[in-house]
């Protein structure tokens, strides 16, 4: 830490402690709701039409409209909108026809429902190690988990970075791979120019409460593959498909029945919440890259922690977290004490990234033997694989959500503040 940083961490001890917190004062809110997404959301709630599968009233379906305005933001031709990112993940891997017990090597640090979506489509999620630089799954471990087996690969863009797709692409072409991306933390990220999820054959979202772009629940897949989008479109609707020229009173889905689906559509009251919050996401990304640009310089001063390195390829960052990788000496319990501190001081929760999945409460397909294949099994056990890396980026990060990214200068200078206070009383 530079002398004259020194100099101003001479505050009173630590909200933890008892002290004054660094901030007293509200985060910029989150969810947002704007004037104009208010909008559109009462518009839909007044149309007397809540549900895609209810008769056509002479209005065009909001899912749709929001359909179209997702896909042409990436620039492909079709979205199939969701009731979450793991319904994405679900009908996405049903619709590639994979073999029954194909493996499909997943990230070992990432959300649960990347594995357990995996495993519901009656495959076996092999959990592959990160790169500790992007926190992606590493290339050369997931070169090293294939075997006969292997049909597919499930890439995730991570907490502020995306992974490494050239790499991805060569090892999913040169083994006859299906390639999907899970795009749940990386909403208006590009990797070379173009947006992540139109590199891969399917790409997935999740507009969850936490993401950067909501309505509460709900998710989406893309492609530019018009037969996996028709089969997406009938898993996610029990079989149905859209009808192109309803007269009023008919159904707005029509039966086809290709394959057995199930209900996980999207409500229209979440496609109209949508349809107003993708107006406002680049402009909110790019002020959260403002504000993390701001961190990194500060963090260079401070000393304690150190921001993630952008990857080669990534052209434009969205950051669902800021990641603040402490010191390597430093033992993870107090990593873990600075966690809490930082987040008292700033008044909001400050998380770890997840837990990694060969050691995660929530991934415990064992505990629902029914749903597989006797012969899964043993292969899908969570236990079988190894993650050091996953770990130790576990016990080293602290995150810090995105909506504090989204305030002014003095909002910056208040979680520079609570840093250089945090690491000052830990000598660091």
């Amino acid at each position: 830490m530079s002398e004259a940083l020194r100099g101003r961490t001479k505050r009173p001890e630590l909200a933890a402690h008892g002290g004054p917190p660094v901030r007293s004062a509200p985060w910029p809110a989150w969810p947002r709701l704007d004037a104009e997404t208010e909008r559109i959301a009462l518009d839909a709630l007044r149309s007397g039409r809540w549900a895609i599968s209810e008769m056509h009233n002479g209005q065009e379906l909001y899912e749709r409209r929001f359909a179209r305005e997702f896909a042409g933001y990436h620039g492909v031709a079709h979205c199939i909108p969701t009731t979450s990112g793991t319904s994405a993940l679900t009908i996405a891997f049903e619709a590639l026809g994979l073999s029954r017990g194909a493996e499909v090597l997943v990230p070992g640090l990432t959300w649960v429902a990347c594995a357990s979506a995996v495993a519901g489509a009656g495959l076996v999620p092999v959990l592959v190690d990160i790169d500790p630089e992007t926190l992606c799954m590493s290339p050369a471990a997931a070169a090293a988990a294939l075997t006969p087996r292997t049909e597919a690969i499930l890439i995730v863009h991570y907490a502020c970075n995306t992974a490494d797709l050239d790499a991805f692409l060569d090892l999913s072409r040169r083994h006859g791979l299906a390639l999907v991306e899970d795009c749940a933390q990386a909403h208006g990220a590009e990797y070379r120019g173009r947006p992540v999820g139109t590199i891969g054959a399917v790409g997935t979202f999740s507009m969850q409460e936490s993401k950067v772009l909501t309505c509460g629940e709900g998710g989406a897949s893309i492609t530019a593959d018009a037969a996996l989008a028709g089969l997406m479109e009938q898993y996610r609707a029990d079989g149905r498909v859209y009808s192109e020229n309803p007269a009023v009173g008919e159904p707005n889905l029509l039966d086809r029945g290709d394959v057995q689906g199930r209900n996980l559509c999207m409500s229209e009251v979440q496609a109209a919440l949508l349809l107003g919050r993708l107006k406002q996401m680049d402009v909110e990304n790019e002020q959260r890259r403002r504000t993390a640009a701001l961190l990194d310089d500060a963090l260079t001063e401070i000393g304690a922690f150190s921001p993630i390195a952008l990857p080669d390829g990534c052209t434009r960052r969205t950051y669902y977290r800021y990641c603040l990788r402490v010191d390597a000496g430093v033992d993870p319990a107090e990593v873990a004490a600075m966690q809490d501190e930082l987040g008292q001081e700033l008044g909001v929760t400050c998380e770890p990234l997840h837990d990694p999945l060969n050691d995660c409460a929530l991934y415990n397909p064992l505990g629902s033997p029914q749903k597989y294949d006797p012969g899964m099994l043993a292969r899908i056990d969570p236990k079988n694989f190894a993650l050091p890396e996953s770990l130790a980026a576990r016990r080293q990060i602290i995150t810090i959500p995105h909506f504090l990214l989204l305030g002014d200068y003095e909002d910056f200078a208040d979680i520079r503040d609570a840093l250089l206070k945090v690491s000052a009383v830990h000598g660091l």
